[in-house]
């Protein structure tokens, strides 16, 4: 009962701290534009990166002006005028004034060729492994650090060019005695966070003042999740950050697991197009259970056979699962690099075994309480 001690304590602290922060974001989400221009400008292939995408501009005329590579046209002396760009491209007066203005590349119309979106990774995660016999044996078929195919959305037009992977710090923890939990735990306090986020987010829709949204939505983080298994602050955080972006709940997830180093990247793929032209990547992973899992996973299979042909699978279809007990045995750990983990053992030492879990608690509340 002590982790409902400390939530009952924490929640109006929180609250405060999340009514200021949610007036601060808490702005109108903009209206996708009906006509867009994505031009492939670093010759890339795709026109997902950053100044590749732009929404058009009305027009007196009632066309749409491509803002990319746009320049204003130049008088002719006659009343008119003509594209600096080329003689070719048409000059348009914007509906809000000013000089005309020209464009190399066309607007396409939403409405006429709507954007294609490729769902979330479907991947649930290691089933159970079944039963326990009267001898304590699994039943079950038994994988050792499996993991579970996750993707995030850097910025782009999906996302409201919001980046749903930018790392916000080691939120999820591995805390002592985690190596044997299951990656559905993890994902578990990774859906804690989600589920404060769209509690607060909710509220405030239904007419809630930013105080009551901002109390609902810590409540609903930290009931039930134990205050070891996350950084509460940096959870906080992250949470109004990527509230009103374009980010999904499992962009959320991805993020929190890569930033805590639990996930191994496999590449990016294409996730929206229109025309045949790519508007938004996203970066496919294989998320496990603990950073050690990820580095056993990372090292142990380029020496089994049975990866040989297929290492990772592919961005779009993450292959994440676990080693059987003969993979697991035939694994030589003496040619593996195990510093990192090491490394992290010593650090957790020094800044937080040593340090009780009731004391970090009262010391967070002290801290956003003043």
């Amino acid at each position: 009962m002590k982790v409902l001690r400390h939530s009952a304590r924490t929640a109006p602290g929180l609250a405060g701290l999340l009514a200021c922060l949610f007036l601060a974001f808490a702005v109108p989400v903009p209206v996708s534009a009906q006509q867009i221009c994505a031009i492939d400008l670093n010759g890339n292939g795709d026109a997902a990166d950053p100044g590749e995408q732009a929404g058009c501009i009305a027009a007196t005329d009632g066309q749409q002006l491509c803002p990319i590579q746009a320049a204003d046209c130049v008088a002719d002396g006659t009343g008119g005028y003509t594209c600096p760009i080329g003689a070719q491209f048409a000059c348009h007066t914007r509906s809000s004034g000013g000089t005309p203005a020209c464009s190399p590349n066309s607007c396409i119309d939403l409405s006429a060729h709507p954007i294609a979106e490729e769902p979330p990774i479907d991947d649930a995660g290691p089933e159970a492994n079944g039963g326990i016999d009267a001898d304590g044996n699994c039943m079950g078929e038994v994988r050792i650090f499996s993991g579970r195919g996750m993707r995030c959305r850097p910025p782009g037009l999906s996302t409201t060019f919001a980046n749903c992977c930018k790392d916000k710090g080691k939120i999820v923890k591995d805390g002592m005695g985690s190596s044997i939990s299951s990656i559905g735990t993890k994902i578990a306090v990774a859906k804690g966070v989600f589920t404060g986020m769209k509690a607060a987010y909710t509220a405030f829709k239904a007419g809630a003042t930013a105080g009551q949204a901002a109390s609902a939505g810590a409540n609903a983080l930290i009931i039930g999740l134990d205050p070891s298994s996350i950084a509460v602050s940096l959870a906080i955080n992250f949470m109004m950050e990527f509230l009103l972006s374009g980010c999904d709940q499992q962009d959320m997830e991805a993020a929190m697991l890569r930033a805590s180093g639990m996930c191994h990247e496999i590449g990016t793929y294409c996730t929206s197009s229109v025309l045949g032209v790519c508007l938004q990547k996203a970066r496919g992973s294989c998320c496990f259970n603990t950073k050690l899992g990820r580095i056993i996973q990372e090292q142990g299979r380029p020496q089994l056979k049975a990866f040989n042909a297929d290492l990772w699978g592919t961005a779009k279809q993450p292959m994440c699962r676990g080693f059987t007990p003969e993979e697991f045995q035939a694994l030589d750990f003496s040619k593996m690099d195990l510093s990192e983990y090491y490394a992290e053992i010593e650090t957790r030492a020094q800044s937080e075994i040593q340090i009780d879990m009731e004391d970090r608690v009262d010391a967070y509340l002290k801290a956003v309480n003043q």
